[in-house]
C-alpha cells in the first residue's frame, strides 16, 4: 500500500485546509475525504454521483471541488464526501494532474517532468 501527505483546501478560501494522510487508489477516480474534514474547511456538496465500489455495490455520495496539494503541486478536483471514518483516499485523477505516479518497483510516488495533454 502507498500513502501520501495531502493538504486540501477550500478553492473559495485557501486559508481554509485540512491536512491528511491519504492511501493512495490508482483504480479510483476520483478522492475521497471523511465529511467532517471537508465541512471544517467550509465546503459545501455542489451535487452528487453514483460510485461503484470495489465490490460491486453502487453508491450515492456527495461531491464538490477541492484543491488538492501534493509533493508541492497544487491541482483542483473533484472531492468525495466520505462516511466520517472512512479513510482519505487518493485518486488517479489528482496523481495524474499532479504529474505524479506510483512506482510500480517499490510502491513510491515519483514526480514526472510533464504530463500528457
Amino acid at each position: 500500500m502507498t500513502y501520501a501527505n495531502v493538504i486540501v483546501r477550500n478553492p473559495a478560501d485557501r486559508e481554509q485546509e485540512w491536512r491528511g494522510r491519504f492511501l493512495v487508489d490508482t483504480g479510483a477516480i476520483d478522492s475521497l475525504v471523511p465529511r467532517p474534514w471537508l465541512e471544517s474547511i467550509g465546503l459545501e456538496p455542489l451535487g452528487t454521483q453514483v460510485y461503484e465500489l470495489a465490490d460491486g455495490t453502487e453508491v450515492t455520495f456527495d461531491l464538490a471541488v477541492a484543491e488538492f496539494e501534493i509533493m508541492g503541486k497544487t491541482v483542483g478536483a473533484t472531492v468525495v464526501f466520505g462516511e466520517p471514518r472512512a479513510d482519505p483516499l487518493l485518486g488517479a485523477t489528482v496523481l495524474e494532474s499532479a504529474c505524479v505516479h506510483v512506482d510500480p518497483f517499490n510502491g513510491e510516488l515519483k514526480r514526472l517532468p510533464s504530463s500528457r495533454l
